[in-house]
């Protein structure tokens, strides 16, 4: 995962971990434990919601760093120059990852959340929940999707390119996606919370990643990365958990009394996860991409940086809002959705290959 060469060598190994693996049992049962301890010690929940500066809650803030630091410590920036050795599939996945995505998301949780489901879920939550969802969108998949790639024998240089590619747009085009995005659902957006959550969650860490990564290797090679990556992997998987409990410790009075809530906002996440794949993997066929590079642009059109979306929506919207708990649900379905989507482009290379050789 830290050079192409490295990337292609490791390929043979498990590609999901323990902890990967049963990501939606753990994320399951973390649920359920923040929703016991809120409701069993609902003290200690509250004195660490109000642990805050300049509205930033200190306790998730040093959580979200363990999470999203050691995922961007993987990213090589120095992939850019590849960028023209497979252009149209980089085309393809930037314009999905960045027109087509949080879009399509937006649609998705006005029709359903606005509007089907609306009778179902609590008035005053449905913007928010609706926020949640645009902001889960709006960011690509900077870690998981190193491991899709490699379930699907993907091309290892257009993994690292795009996963590079897509941080630096990142950088610059995820605070003006999401302002846009809730101003037209109307819903308010605290501008300064917002770039404060950008320089925060996304600025910091990625010039913090790529320092500590330069040491690394400048001290030790790649068996040093790979050893701190090994060390920090299951930490960050950790720090996820954790904030997961701290959030359903704030969210589980609301979700006792309606569990219907986490099913209902699973379903636009579902469909759009399914729709960008799809779109993406047929784009790619219609333009003769390879497979083993249209694998790996439909899963990376598709997946989302949950981590940066959980922080993002607690900053902005705070750990009781609807917003946060429809972040955390992307989180529930990530692995077994994308773990479907692979099994699909398996299956389908000699239907994809056919467009080829006609």
């Amino acid at each position: 995962m830290t050079s192409a060469t490295e990337f292609s060598r490791r390929r043979a190994a498990p590609a999901l971990g323990t902890f990967e693996r049963y990501l939606t049992l753990w994320v399951a049962l973390c649920i359920l434990a923040g929703i016991v301890l809120g409701r069993l010690l609902p003290g200690p929940f509250q004195i660490l919601g109000r642990m805050t500066v300049a509205e930033v809650n200190i306790p998730v803030a040093v959580l979200i760093w363990l999470m999203i630091v050691p995922m961007l410590l993987k990213v090589d920036f120095g992939a850019l120059h590849r960028v023209a050795e497979q252009w149209r599939g980089i085309a393809v996945t930037v314009g999905i990852n960045w027109l087509v995505k949080p879009f399509s998301m937006a649609l998705l949780g006005w029709l359903f959340i606005g509007w089907l489901f609306r009778p179902l879920l609590p008035a005053g939550q449905i913007d928010s929940y609706i926020a949640g969802l645009i902001i889960l969108a709006a960011a690509p998949c900077t870690a998981m999707v190193f491991v899709w790639s490699n379930l699907t024998d993907g091309e290892p240089n257009f993994t690292l390119t795009q996963v590079a590619l897509n941080d630096t747009i990142m950088v610059f085009a995820f605070a003006p996606i999401v302002g846009l995005l809730l101003g037209l659902s109307s819903i308010s957006v605290p501008w300064s919370t917002l770039f404060l959550s950008v320089v925060l969650y996304i600025v910091v860490p990625v010039i913090a990643a790529q320092w500590w990564r330069r040491s690394l290797l400048t001290r030790g090679g790649e068996a040093a990365l790979a050893q701190t990556l090994r060390t920090l992997q299951p930490i960050s998987l950790l720090a996820l958990l954790a904030t997961l409990v701290l959030l359903f410790g704030f969210q589980g009075e609301q979700i006792v009394r309606q569990p219907l809530i986490i099913a209902l906002l699973a379903v636009p996440i579902i469909i759009q996860v399914y729709l960008n794949a799809g779109i993406a993997y047929a784009i790619n066929r219609a333009l003769g991409v390879p497979h083993n590079v249209a694998c790996p642009s439909a899963l990376i059109g598709a997946s989302n940086f949950f981590e940066l979306a959980v922080a993002a929506a607690i900053a902005l919207f705070g750990f009781q809002s609807g917003a946060a708990l429809a972040t955390v649900v992307g989180v529930l379905v990530e692995v077994p959705v994308m773990l479907s989507v692979v099994w699909i482009v398996l299956r389908t290379r000699g239907w994809y290959e056919q467009a080829r050789t006609v």
